[in-house]
């Protein structure tokens, strides 16, 4: 395994994203992440990410107990990240990194990044000094590296990144689906990146599984490549920029494991027939009305719906009916109602979800295309 060209301590270019762990009902299942765990660090990788929002801070105990617990400190990197939701003010800032550190049962963050930076919630990260705090704890020795993660337009990066040089590192949304999408802005934020020198972490290369499970036709021109899984062509994809450090994959069951080190242990960039191959599933995918919802579920787990809808199983049930035309929507649509779980039309429009979308979707306007679909 190579060491990373950005940092050496880095083993490779691929990291496990905790965000999806496998679950047992509403719990981590700890023996299929330890299983997890231990075939991604055999296979020679080293680089954890989380946040204490994923899956409503049990991902940062279940990288305490499988990981922290098992490995010496010196076997694994971890990424932690300091979300508005969870500080006010400037005071409230350190004691939540220290009891950051005691939930993963480490004593300092390889990579700390401030969580999902964008034009409206910069404010309250510049208003709380909340940089300079970092800062200040990397002089500690509590941070080796400070970064970002970002949801913004290419304009709002630059502006970030110049106000606060001392930034080493930029995570962002990065996908083939994405790159020239102008609400995404994928290729000009990660120009932005190089503009300013900074190496780049990948998160959401399969778009929250919306890159894995195609719709036929779309799947049917990968499969004429005769060649790997649909996951592997997009993770690919992103890794095979110059700028790129690491390429972050939310794994939750063990085949999905196995199937990313199959191509990333002996990474090779996609060649021209691969890329020829993406375009024209990206012009499949840009002629249906689908919603792009990357299900990372800060809606309904960062902010409560107080109808208890669960918005992305909403809209990916919308996505299955519209790219399959079968009942696969109308079986995903179900579920969501069950255990007195809302409908779309029970949406109060609130805008709470909004407020913490990542992909800045209009929530609201959303649901009632879903209830349209489904509800009449």
């Amino acid at each position: 395994m190579e060491k990373n060209k950005f940092f050496p301590e880095v083993m490779g270019n691929f990291a496990f994203g905790c965000m999806r762990l496998p679950m047992n009902g509403e719990e981590v299942d700890y023996e299929e992440f330890t299983k997890m765990a231990d075939a991604f660090t055999e296979a020679g990788f080293n680089y954890f990410d989380t946040a204490h929002g994923y899956i409503n801070g049990k991902s940062e105990i279940a990288i305490r107990e499988c990981v922290a617990k098992r490995y010496d400190r010196s076997k694994f990197l971890l990424t932690n990240k300091l979300t508005e939701t969870f500080f006010k003010t400037e005071e409230e800032i350190r004691p939540f990194f220290e009891q950051q550190l005691e939930w993963c049962g480490v004593d300092y963050f390889d990579f700390y990044l401030m969580h999902a930076q964008n034009k409206e919630n910069y404010k309250q990260y510049q208003r709380c000094h909340a940089y300079e705090v970092a800062s200040q704890l990397k002089k500690e020795g509590k941070i080796r590296h400070l970064g970002i993660s970002f949801h913004d337009k290419a304009e709002v990066l630059d502006m970030i990144l110049t106000d606060h040089p001392e930034v080493e590192v930029v995570q962002i949304q990065f996908n083939y689906l994405d790159y020239e999408d102008e609400t995404v802005e994928s290729r000009k934020v990660y120009e932005v990146c190089e503009k300013h020198q900074k190496p780049v972490l990948v998160m959401e290369p399969v778009k929250g599984g919306s890159l894995v499970n195609l719709p036929e036709k779309a799947d049917g021109i990968l499969r004429e490549l005769e060649g790997g899984s649909n996951a592997s062509y997009a993770i690919r994809f992103a890794a095979s920029f110059p700028q790129m450090a690491v390429i972050l994959s939310g794994m939750s069951d063990m085949n999905q494991m196995q199937d990313n080190l199959s191509f990333m242990k002996d990474f090779t960039p996609l060649n021209d027939i691969e890329y020829d191959a993406l375009a024209k599933v990206c012009g499949v995918m840009k002629g249906l009305d689908l919603i792009p919802c990357t299900s990372c579920k800060y809606c309904i787990e960062e902010n409560e719906c107080p109808k208890g809808i669960l918005i992305p199983e909403m809209f990916a049930a919308f996505n299955a009916k519209e790219a399959f035309h079968n009942t696969k929507g109308d079986v995903i649509h179900e579920n969501a109602l069950r255990h007195g779980h809302g409908k779309a039309s029970d949406c109060i429009k609130c805008g709470k979800c909004e407020k913490v979308c990542p992909q800045h979707l209009e929530i609201r306007n959303l649901l009632v295309k879903v209830a349209n679909t489904f509800e009449v």
